[in-house]
């Protein structure tokens, strides 16, 4: 069978095998810093080991590294599949996945040695930032030039999201990352004070919107459906959600900078149409959910849909909180504490982890031609981690709001009733329980790793061939 009549699982396989081995690598940076809080000594007085610097070393390893290539697995896979032709162009393909490996590990090789742009999610120095958007535009014409080449007339809903995606993050990198080199290694931004903090927020935001959201929608509406083995609840919904979200979500970064000197109206706007956000992201979720109707018995023997539907529940739960702390007298008292931490992390573990992981657990088989090895350790994988994101989020929720309280709290003279390191000592139980329950997720991670590991050891990559276009009717 020639390469012409299979599809391209090649870069889906590298990219998923990626998705695992960075997952563990991102997780473990998060645990180690998680460790640092509660038991500062863990920095050993080294500076590549302190947490200013591992804590961008993580959020990259996590969003870029793992939820990265979790998207470039994932998108690969399906527009091929809903659109019945081998991806357009296979050397692009494999040059995307080369060319975002070597971002990852320059990103682990400058990081730890301080070199940094200091912008949040964005700190990768310039000559890493041209390579992204190199690669970030070869995939958009991998992806984009397989969807022109269709036999399938109709382009699904999965791909609608995974297009709007790739188009708005490289839109957002690229602007966002204008700068000015002074030298190999440092640069500084074409923009200035409060322009600079929109503009960073602006692409900060709808790194969450797009790259943390969009991108895993679109796995949302192709695996739940394959999953479960039943057709999206409502297609219609399916659009509605897909405009509503990609025209409001633009516009609701401002809301990152209330009470700042960014001007009022902006973080108005911000807050409005952050608020507005709920309908859209509820509409989605909710979509996701009743796409089980006559298939929740499913969830009693099904591990691997009961991690995507609750990966569904966490991106209900997180896009509901976001708008209410985006109102100003919420933010008021969230602003700068760690209830923005349990509220990401609500977002990062709860929606894009246990998605991307749930996801793997359906590719794997099909990539390799082998029954997963142990239905049981994915139940134990599943509790785990679930046990893990609910002791991180509670830790932050309660670690916050106590934080914001003690900050307000002022005595009847006017003074502040407590100083800084009293809230630092009040923390501290919580960040134990935030650092266990990182670890237990991590764990969780691990036990799927070796569980997928078993399933493909000793096999061969399988291929699959692409249905004659009689056969797509």
């Amino acid at each position: 069978m020639t390469d012409s009549n299979t599809y391209n699982y090649k870069v889906v396989r590298q990219f998923a095998v990626m998705t695992i081995v960075w997952g563990i690598v991102g997780m473990s940076v998060g645990v180690l810093i998680a460790a640092q809080l509660a038991w500062p000594a863990l920095n050993f007085d080294l500076p590549w080991l302190s947490f200013g610097r591992l804590r961008p070393l993580h959020t990259n390893a996590v969003i870029f590294a793992f939820g990265g290539c979790a998207l470039f697995s994932t998108s690969y896979y399906v527009v091929q599949r809903t659109s019945h032709v081998r991806l357009c162009s296979d050397r692009l393909a494999a040059f995307t996945f080369w060319g975002w490996q070597a971002v990852i590990v320059a990103a682990a090789i400058t990081l730890p040695l301080g070199i940094t742009s200091s912008k949040e999610y964005a700190e990768l120095e310039w000559p890493i930032d041209i390579l992204i958007a190199v690669v970030w535009v070869s995939y958009a014409w991998v992806f984009f030039g397989t969807l022109v080449k269709r036999k399938i007339k109709h382009i699904y809903v999965a791909n609608w999201f995974y297009g709007a995606f790739i188009i708005t993050v490289a839109i957002l990198h690229i602007i966002n990352s204008a700068a000015l080199p002074v030298s190999l290694f440092k640069s500084y931004s074409a923009y200035a004070g409060v322009q600079d903090a929109m503009i960073q927020w602006w692409y900060g935001h709808n790194a969450v919107g797009f790259f943390l959201t969009a991108g895993f929608l679109g796995m949302m509406y192709y695996f739940v459906p394959k999953q479960a083995n039943r057709p999206v609840y409502s297609y219609r919904l399916s659009i509605i959600h897909f405009w509503a979200l990609i025209f409001t979500y633009i516009w609701a970064g401002p809301h990152h900078l209330h009470y700042t000197a960014l001007p009022e109206w902006t973080q108005s706007l911000g807050m409005v149409m952050s608020v507005i956000l709920l309908a859209p992201s509820w509409g989605g979720m909710i979509n996701g959910f009743m796409t089980l109707s006559g298939a929740w018995h499913k969830l009693r023997t099904d591990p691997v849909l009961r991690i995507l539907v609750v990966s569904i529940s966490f991106y209900g739960m997180s896009t509901f909180e976001g708008p209410m702390m985006a109102i100003k007298t919420v933010n008021a008292l969230s602003h700068y504490t760690d209830w923005t931490i349990g509220h990401v992390h609500s977002g990062a573990l709860g929606w894009v982890a246990l998605i991307s992981l749930g996801c793997m657990y359906y590719l794997f088989p099909r990539l390799y031609g082998r029954e997963m090895y142990s239905t049981k350790l994915i139940e134990v994988h599943f509790w785990t981690s679930t046990i893990g994101i609910v002791l991180y989020i509670v830790s932050m929720w309660v670690s916050g709001i106590m934080q914001g309280l003690m900050w307000r709290a002022v005595n009847d003279d006017g003074t502040l009733t407590y100083n800084f390191i009293e809230t630092v000592q009040a923390m501290h139980p919580s960040y134990i329980i935030r650092f266990l329950g990182g670890a237990m997720f991590l764990a969780g991670t691990v036990v799927m790793a070796y569980n997928l590991w078993k399933t493909v050891a000793g096999s061969k990559p399988v291929t699959a061939p692409i249905p004659l276009p009689a056969a797509a009717h």
